[in-house]
């Protein structure tokens, strides 16, 4: 029995030897050294210079008064003038070449306020002043341009769509001014937000990635651009961050077309559904953008669209939040017509937009609205809005209820309800007593599990959502 036993034993190992085997057959290993020979030539090195005052850079650092400071006479006379001299601040990073003519994609961090920009081609032979043609910070990309002497080698986009968590990439940059290093890794993940801006879609790779690497290309096997190396988590190893390749393109073409980007605008307010928010409004799944303003004037408000609605989709493409809606919207045209897909009260409805042009807005300051106490519902605080409110804050009626108090750790706290938020509607019906909301809360929010609150904040309408079960 016991020879048996060590018999299976011995089958069992085996078996397990030669699985293994097979599973890290490196015959089946990609080798990366044809594409980096191939693709290397393309990659450049961009060193910045900026110029920086230093006597200025000093009075700053001294005092909070810089160049106007009071005290600038006694200093003056018993240490003499700050001397006015400059100092060269250098830079570097990567990029790679798009055209033969010489088009260069980079990141516009790389080269935001640089007095001086040289492209260094592989092996440092050949370098060349370069200009701007254009940069879109909210991306974080920047086009450049030198004039060759000869055609120059360059890199082809490919379908970032495409690319799967697991797909093998290369990345090859100048990490540290280490020049044309190639590192290989895997796509770990697709669609990150990391907080860099409006239009955060990263692909994430394990691909080495270090200060320096930043513009340079993320590649597919077949030597394709899929992503540009962006960002990384400075405390983490193998976290790195590529802007994909397909809303790379589209910003380069506007750049070199219209040296900006111009995108659309539809003139909402929006913020993401949560599994509340989603009960509150009949829907299956906590999906979508709730529209929680509608700037009159705008494209969707000439549209129809309303406060309330939840845009669903985008051209029938799923919208899944707040921060997708941006995105798709961004990405299209200004001028042009979508088709924008809402839910409201329970049925699904279609609207054709015609899109603005995007612009950058600005958000009110807080103050402090002073007033008599209320009651306390829900943990808050209420009184009814009056018309000195109307006048002091620039306010559309004076209906609706001031929040005065939250407390802590109540219902109303744990759905980011904040004190001087004017609460304009529950459950889609308008707030203008401290009774009115009583009776919401019993007729209507009680059945549902959750009371929906439109709320003015900052000059901005939001909506916030209490649970009630």
């Amino acid at each position: 029995m016991r020879k048996l036993i060590c018999f299976i034993i011995s089958l069992c190992l085996v078996g397990l030897s030669s699985s293994s085997y097979a599973f890290f057959d490196t015959n089946k290993l990609p080798s990366f050294s044809e594409l980096a020979e191939k693709a290397s030539p393309a990659v450049v090195n961009i060193s910045t210079v900026k110029v920086v005052e230093i006597s200025k850079r000093l009075k700053r650092f001294f005092s909070p008064f810089g160049e106007n400071d009071p005290f600038n006479e006694f200093f003056k006379k018993f240490f003499g003038e700050i001397p006015e001299s400059k100092r060269k601040e250098h830079a570097l990073g990567s990029g790679f070449i798009i055209s033969p003519d010489g088009y260069i994609v980079t990141n516009n961090h790389v080269v935001s306020k640089a007095d001086e920009i040289t492209v260094i081609l592989k092996g440092g032979k050949e370098s060349y002043k370069a200009k701007i043609i254009g940069t879109d910070p909210e991306t974080d990309l920047a086009l450049l341009k030198i004039d060759a002497k000869e055609p120059l080698p360059y890199l082809t986009f490919g379908d970032s769509d495409k690319m799967r968590p697991g797909d093998w990439v290369i990345a090859i940059g100048n990490p540290f001014g280490l020049d044309h290093t190639v590192t290989a890794g895997i796509i770990s993940a697709k669609g990150r937000v990391i907080g860099a801006g409006p239009y955060d879609n990263f692909l994430q790779t394990d691909a080495s990635i270090n200060p320096g690497n930043s513009g340079g290309p993320l590649l597919n096997l077949k030597g394709e651009v899929i992503g540009i190396n962006t960002a990384i988590v400075a405390s983490g190893q193998g976290i790195g961050f590529a802007i994909p390749s397909n809303m790379a393109k589209q910003v380069i073409e506007q750049l070199k077309k219209y040296k900006k980007v111009k995108r659309g605008w539809l003139g909402v307010t929006i913020q993401d559904v949560d599994i509340n928010t989603a009960k509150a409004l009949g829907l299956k799944e906590p999906k979508g953008a709730l529209v929680a303003s509608v700037l009159k004037g705008e494209p969707a408000d000439k549209a129809g669209i309303k406060v309330g609605d939840v845009i669903i989709a985008v051209n029938d493409k799923p919208v899944s939040d707040s921060h997708d809606l941006t995105r798709k919207i961004g990405l299209l045209k200004p001028h042009s017509k979508a088709k924008i897909t809402v839910w409201r009260n329970g049925k699904v409805k279609e609207f054709w937009v015609t899109l603005g042009e995007r612009k950058i807005n600005m958000a009110m300051g807080e103050e402090e609205i002073p007033g008599s106490y209320g009651g306390y519902i829900l943990g808050m605080k209420l009184r009814e809005v009056t018309q000195e409110d109307v006048d002091r804050y620039n306010l559309d009626s004076d209906k609706g209820l001031l929040v005065l108090d939250v407390k802590q750790g109540s219902k109303a706290d744990e759905a980011d309800i904040r004190v001087y938020d004017i609460l304009l509607k529950g459950n889609f019906k308008e707030l203008n007593t401290v009774n009115d909301l009583r009776e919401v809360i019993e007729k209507d929010a009680k059945k549902k599990g959750a009371l929906l609150l439109l709320i003015k904040r900052k000059g901005q309408t939001i909506f916030r959502t209490i649970p009630l079960k």
